[in-house]
């Protein structure tokens, strides 16, 4: 798996348990992934069923929280019970669960376009020990998550097809308290490179922001991490390249950093940049997980911080854990300029809110103004 997250601590004993609903023609699976979520403390499997038409014809009899649906099933697929679902249960959190191939990323990104919350990259055998401990680790805290966030969701129609679903509210503020951060100036120095990272919730959030900063992809490099296995990645690649009109690719090593280009680090890799002989250039490693991610987003910004100093600007959208707090402070101290996605447009305020309450900020906005301010900073503006 290409990411890890880092233990969350269960709820208190004063909430309900989340109900989940399993969906998987597999025995195996079904077993395996209710034996997992009944060892928690704070879930409970309210259902385990083996096609997308028995999920869509018991949806309102379970009354699920979450629903974690396999793609590939007999009478009626995932890609297909999917809408169904949403259209009785507007709301509702979806997982779905995909195999680590080509076709199970491109329907993958499809059932997120369609208003599925997340996804799971499924391990090829349940033999696969190491691999089968990070599924496991990576769909219940998921479930975690994105279940408890959904209980302060404003209930919304799920999408028409083909169209982009809307990113659901976070979770609301449980009380009253100040901001837990403050925002720095904003780099005097012209951007010389755009630095993206994100999670949870990050294909769709990239969706809604790149076929509107063209102007900034023309001017300067554009750089990508997306917490994605390998063959995902490059799915979202040829994606992006639909969204932006620009070309957009897994980063290779040793290739020369240009403007009017977008580089997504490949899964299961890192990647940051070096300073070449002609200029910048594309530096991808194999080394070991950080902030248990693979890809990362910090070696890439901290490595940014290096090349291009004050020129970084840099951008965290929604996602688990934090990842990119690290990075985004290293770009700060360089003098570059460093935003966030706010919590209200976040699937899960983990990473933004991390830099932000790192200091490390000079903005914090809602997703649908973040296209606007970086166009600007790229165009010389600093208002």
């Amino acid at each position: 798996m290409s990411v890890l997250l880092a233990a969350a601590s269960p709820v208190t004993a004063v909430d309900k348990p989340l109900r989940v609903m399993v969906v998987d023609d597999a025995v195996v699976a079904r077993r395996l992934v209710t034996r997992w979520i009944d060892a928690e403390p704070d879930m409970a499997v309210a259902a385990c069923l083996r096609t997308g038409r028995e999920a869509v014809d018991q949806l309102v009899e379970v009354d699920p929280d979450v629903v974690v649906l396999d793609v590939y099933m007999p009478d009626l697929d995932g890609i297909a019970a999917l809408p169904q679902l949403l259209e009785k249960k507007p709301g509702l959190t979806v997982i779905m669960a995909s195999m680590l191939t080509r076709r199970g990323a491109e329907v993958t990104l499809r059932a997120l376009s369609l208003g599925a919350a997340d996804y799971v990259a499924k391990p090829v055998t349940s033999d696969e020990a190491p691999t089968t401990a990070a599924y496991r680790r990576e769909l219940i805290e998921k479930i975690r998550h994105l279940g408890r966030a959904r209980t302060a969701r404003r209930a919304a129609p799920s999408p028409a097809l083909g169209q982009v679903a809307p990113l659901p509210p976070a979770l609301e503020p449980q009380q009253s308290e100040p901001p837990a951060f403050t925002l720095r100036p904003f780099a005097v120095a012209m951007p010389r490179a755009l630095l993206i990272g994100c999670s949870t919730g990050g294909p769709q959030a990239l969706t809604a922001l790149m076929g509107s900063i063209g102007p900034t992809i023309d001017r300067i490099p554009v750089l990508i991490v997306q917490h994605m296995p390998a063959t995902f990645t490059a799915v979202l690649a040829e994606h992006l390249t639909r969204i932006s009109g620009r070309p957009v690719r897994e980063g290779e090593h040793g290739e020369p950093v240009a403007a009017g280009r977008i580089y997504v680090a490949p899964g299961g890799r890192h990647m940051r940049v070096v300073r070449g002989a002609d200029g910048p250039m594309i530096d991808i490693g194999d080394d070991p997980a950080i902030n248990f991610c693979k890809p990362a987003i910090d070696p890439l910004f901290t490595a940014a911080a290096r090349v291009w100093g004050a020129g970084s600007l840099a951008l965290v959208l929604t996602g688990m854990g934090n990842d990119g707090a690290g990075g985004a402070s290293a770009i700060a101290a360089a003098g570059g300029s460093v935003l966030a996605q706010d919590e209200a447009t976040s699937a899960v305020w983990g990473m933004p809110r991390a830099v932000a309450r790192a200091g490390a900020c000079s903005a914090v906005l809602p997703l649908g103004e973040i296209a606007g301010r970086i166009n600007r900073l790229t165009a010389g503006d600093r208002s």
